[in-house]
């Protein structure tokens, strides 16, 4: 693909967009914001849109969007040796002073270095010198473990993007150089510079320690923070929410108004990264939810509503309602069961929603206690009738497998529960004439870092594989029912990915280069993947991801994980309160 087709193919993108900001370079810091994916998939990313406007909004910066391109146009792009350009000026990304990534997902790590090779950069922070741009990666996959991705970045942004853009731009315009910028950049809270810390390994291979390095420039080692404190906004009452800024049909939500309601969740489920990553629990004034929703209506015709815990908005009906009048469709995301109520789920069904999308994780109460699922059997069936009875045809569930003592029994229960709920389904459908349809969407437990499980293996995979087949067979022909049951062989190189430590960054590179065969890559890379996907961790001095300090404190994890053995629920204080009104007085 030639220089000027990729211009017009750019100006195409621009011609259909509503909302995009360009600015004159001039002056300007000038930074190239990646989403290491398709513009399908990325222009659906609030993270992505938000960091856009939270830059452009510094009237001495200047930030343009880049993306990975479509399979075939990629092809064409690596043959010629073309540069990647960015989308508004159509400037190469290689001339801008700042690449800076917006990374969700691990199977887009490989992509990162992808767009490093087509912008025609060195992929190793220790290859790149003054000539080359910043290159400054982010995102929520980030700060829950960076180090599989260090290698390859000057800068780790580690937490919410509203804390971390205002520093990094007052950085920026004070730096006299990348080196200045580097050390001025490590004395703010929620920036880890990789370069500035060395990594010790124990002789059995795990992280003994990671040591500040005494030779960083200029800089007074002590300066810098062992661990890093993740960024994070203390309140949302005077932000303006996450939510869609730019509108476009060539996107995967493409009619689609999306905007974050809450932030955090209190349940604290034992497997949750997002959950213990994101709190406290904040809400954003529903006020300016519903003026930016307004606004939004002329380009959009539904709402997406981004959320772990949707209703725990204060004003959540106020909200829907408000919606509602609107004329949005109104599409949450995964609803969390015990604040389901039917006015809710009324005006979800009256604004044209078909489906609920619900989490039970487990299909029995006693393995819902292991994990912190603060819900039973019967508080689940209880729900789902007020879901069909509200209209709404089709329920997606949410389950996993290979979570701790987990027997064929609780297999059977995920069968069973998930007949009951059907029962229910049947039951109101029959007066409506219209059977809808149940979708299990099953995948094997990653423990993750930064939650109760992070020192636990991943199940042998052959028993996994047992599993699922068993759950097939258990679910096999049901009428009205769907289950799809991920692959162990795909969880095990996103474990591997999710629990590396910096020695991975090779797998990343050498799948980047074969194609993403990744049994080829840990090969090559001599890598032994076993170790960091199958092996016990709570021995180890240090974790990887201990670098990045994220709130939540070992001694919390650890009881957890002993409460998870026990089978004993930790209650979030609204449940708490509701069981101890239940109790009898002494």
């Amino acid at each position: 693909m030639k220089f000027w087709q990729q211009r017009e193919r750019a100006q195409q993108t621009l011609a259909k967009e509503t909302g995009y900001i360009r600015k004159p370079h001039g002056d300007r810091v000038r930074i190239a914001l990646a989403f290491p994916n398709t513009y399908w998939v990325g222009m659906s990313n609030l993270g992505l849109q938000t960091v856009y406007r939270l830059f452009n909004e510094q009237p001495d910066i200047v930030c343009e969007r880049v993306f990975l391109p479509p399979k075939q146009e990629l092809a064409e792009l690596l043959s010629a040796k073309a540069p990647l350009l960015s989308i508004e000026s159509q400037t190469p990304v290689n001339e801008f002073d700042v690449f800076a990534f917006s990374v969700s997902f691990e199977w887009d790590y490989v992509n990162v270095l992808t767009m490093l090779r087509l912008a025609g950069l060195p992929r190793y922070a220790e290859e790149r010198n003054e000539r080359h741009p910043l290159i400054v990666i982010g995102g929520a996959v980030t700060f829950v473990n960076p180090e599989p991705l260090a290698p390859f970045a000057d800068v780790i942004a580690a937490g919410e993007g509203e804390a971390l853009v205002g520093a990094f731009g007052r950085a920026c315009r004070e730096a006299t150089s990348h080196a200045d910028l580097l050390q001025r950049l490590a004395r703010e809270r929620g920036f880890y510079i990789p370069s500035f810390y060395e990594p010790e390994y124990a002789s059995d291979g795990s992280l003994a320690a990671m040591r500040v390095r005494t030779d960083v420039h200029a800089l007074d080692a002590g300066a810098i923070a062992n661990p890093v404190r993740k960024a994070a906004v203390r309140t949302t009452d005077a932000l303006d929410p996450p939510a869609t800024t730019i509108f476009t049909p060539d996107t995967e939500f493409g009619s689609r108004f999306l905007v974050e309601v809450v932030r955090g969740c209190a349940n604290l489920c034992r497997f949750c990264w997002a959950g213990y990553n994101y709190l406290p629990v904040r809400s954003f004034p529903a006020g300016r939810i519903l003026q930016l929703a307004e606004a939004a209506r002329v380009h959009a015709s539904r709402a997406g509503l981004v959320s772990i815990a949707l209703c725990d908005h204060p004003e959540i009906e106020r909200i829907l309602a408000r919606l509602l009048e609107m004329g949005y469709m109104i599409s949450p995301a995964s609803l969390r069961l015990d604040d389901l109520t039917a006015p809710i789920l009324g005006m979800l069904q009256q604004s044209g929603e078909r489906t609920i999308t619900i989490a039970p994780e487990a299909g029995s109460d006693r393995l819902r206690r292991v994990i912190n699922k603060t819900m039973t059997d019967d508080e689940i069936l209880e729900r789902a009738d007020l879901i069909f009875a509200s209209g709404i045809e089709n329920l997606k569930l949410y389950y996993m497998l290979g979570l701790p003592t987990e027997t064929d029994e609780d297999l059977v229960a995920i069968r069973d529960l998930t007949l009951r709920l059907r029962e229910r389904m049947l039951a109101h459908a029959r007066s409506r004439g219209q059977v809808g349809r149940i979708i299990g969407s099953v995948n094997p437990l990653i423990p993750k870092p930064g939650t109760a499980y992070q020192w636990m293996p991943m199940e042998d995979p052959a028993v996994v594989d047992r599993k699922i087949k068993r759950l097939r067979a258990l679910t096999a022909g049901i009428d009205n029912v769907y289950f799809n049951i991920k692959s162990e062989r795909h969880s095990y190189y996103q474990a591997l990915l999710s629990l590396g430590d910096r020695r991975v960054a090779r797998v990343i590179d050498a799948a980047e280069r074969n194609g993403q065969n990744w049994r080829a890559a840990v090969a090559e890379a001599g890598i032994d993947g076993d170790f960091y996907v199958f092996r016990d961790r709570s021995k180890d001095a240090m974790l990887p991801w201990d670098i990045v300090d994220g709130g939540m404190k070992s001694a919390f994890f650890r009881s957890e994980y002993e409460k998870s053995v026990r089978a004993e629920w930790t209650l979030p204080p609204k449940r708490a309160q509701e069981n101890a009104r239940l109790l009898p007085m002494a």
